[in-house]
C-alpha cells in the first residue's frame, strides 16, 4: 500500500494525475469536503481560531493539504492572526497545485516534507489518516493470517501467512473475517504527541470507534480504491493509478495519542461538529445550489455521520466549540 501510494514517480500521490475535484469530467478521482463547499473550511476556522487563542499559539500545521482548498479557506478567515501556515506534503505535484491556490498568502505559507522536533500551533488533517498504509489480517478457519502481495502467473495476487497479529477487538463468531490494522496511523499520532510542544490537533476522516470497526458483520473489511469518482475493492488492479484508503479506527487513534501524553479534546460526527461551528447560520445566505452542496457535509446519509472529527489538546482542557454538543468521546 505504501508503494502503491507513495513510491517516487510511480505511487498515486507521487504522480501528476489530477486527484481532487467535484466532477469526473475534470479528470479527478474524488472530492473532499473543502472542494464541495467553502463552508467546511470557514466552520473549521471557527474551531481553529478558538484553539489558537486557548493554547496561546499563532501557527497552523496542515498534513496532506490536497488541492490547497482547505488551507485557502482557513487563511482567508484567520490570516491576520496566523504568523505561519506550514504544510507537510510528500507529493511534489500536489505541492505545486497548493502553491498556485495559496499564491495570495505566499508570505505566510511554507512547505516541509517531515515533522520538526517541536511544533507549537494548531494541527489539522482532513482525510489524511485514511491514506496511511494498513496491514490486512484475515481469520480463516479460526486462524489469523496476514494478507500480503505475491506474483502468480505474472500477476499480482494475495498471499496469506499465519501471523501473531490480531485486531484489538476479537470479532465475535467463528466465520471468516477480513479487517485492517492501523499501526502506521497510530505511530503517527504517537510521534505528533511527542513533538507537539503547545497547541491542539484536529483530524477529520471517515471511520468508526473500535466496537463498530470490528463488528461481526463488517467481515469484509473497509479497504477501498477510488478512481474517476467510482469505488472498487481491488487494490491489486492498476496500482499507482488510483487511491487506496481504509476507514479509521478512531479508538486506536485516541488510545495511541493518549498513551503518548496527548488527551482527547473531543470526538463527534462531522455533521454535529459543523453545526456547532455555525454552518446552519452560514448556509442561510447561500444560493440553493450552494446550500445543497453544503448540506452534503452535514446530512447523515451523506458525509455528516460517516465522517468524524477528533481533537487533541496539549495543556489544559477546554470545552471546545466543535464538541460542545453531541460529543461522543465516551463511545471511543
Amino acid at each position: 500500500m505504501a508503494l502503491a501510494l507513495y513510491a517516487p514517480g510511480l505511487g498515486y500521490y507521487a504522480n501528476t494525475s489530477r486527484k481532487f475535484g467535484t466532477m469526473p469530467g475534470s479528470g479527478s478521482d474524488f472530492a473532499t469536503a473543502p472542494e464541495m463547499s467553502p463552508l467546511f473550511g470557514q466552520c473549521l476556522a471557527v474551531q481553529v481560531d478558538e484553539a489558537l487563542q486557548k493554547t496561546d499559539t499563532s501557527e497552523i500545521w496542515e498534513f496532506g493539504a490536497g488541492s490547497g482548498a482547505l488551507a485557502r479557506e482557513l487563511l482567508q478567515v484567520l490570516h491576520p492572526r496566523v504568523r505561519r501556515y506550514t504544510i507537510v506534503e510528500l507529493s511534489a505535484a500536489l505541492r505545486e497545485r497548493q502553491q498556485q491556490a495559496l499564491a495570495p498568502f505566499a508570505d505566510q505559507v511554507e512547505w516541509v516534507s517531515e515533522l520538526p522536533e517541536k511544533i507549537r500551533g494548531v494541527v489539522v488533517g482532513n482525510e489524511v489518516l485514511d491514506a496511511m498504509p494498513v496491514k490486512l489480517v484475515v481469520r480463516k478457519n479460526l486462524l489469523w493470517h496476514e494478507r500480503g502481495v505475491t506474483v502468480q502467473d505474472g500477476k499480482l495476487a494475495w498471499s496469506d501467512v499465519l501471523t501473531h497479529l490480531r485486531p484489538p477487538h476479537e470479532p465475535p463468531g467463528t466465520h471468516d473475517y477480513l479487517t485492517e490494522l492501523h499501526h502506521q496511523a497510530q505511530a503517527f499520532l504517537r510521534t505528533l504527541a511527542e513533538r507537539l510542544d503547545a497547541g491542539a490537533a484536529f483530524f477529520i476522516d471517515y471511520g468508526f470507534p473500535e466496537a463498530e470497526y470490528y463488528h461481526a458483520q463488517r467481515h469484509m473489511g473497509t479497504l477501498m480504491c477510488h478512481r474517476g469518482h467510482m469505488a472498487d475493492p481491488d487494490p491489486l488492479d492498476s496500482p499507482g493509478e488510483k487511491d487506496i484508503t481504509s476507514h479509521v479506527d478512531f479508538t486506536g487513534i485516541a488510545v495511541a495519542a493518549q498513551e503518548a501524553g496527548l488527551p482527547t479534546l473531543g470526538y463527534a460526527s462531522q455533521g454535529r461538529f459543523l453545526v456547532n461551528c455555525g454552518i446552519v447560520e452560514r448556509m442561510a445566505s447561500l444560493s440553493v445550489p450552494q446550500q445543497a452542496a453544503a448540506q452534503r457535509l452535514v446530512a447523515e446519509h451523506e458525509m455528516g455521520e460517516l465522517f468524524k472529527v477528533i481533537g487533541f489538546q496539549r495543556g489544559a482542557f477546554w470545552n471546545a466549540i466543535g464538541f460542545r454538543y453531541g460529543d461522543r468521546t465516551h463511545a471511543l
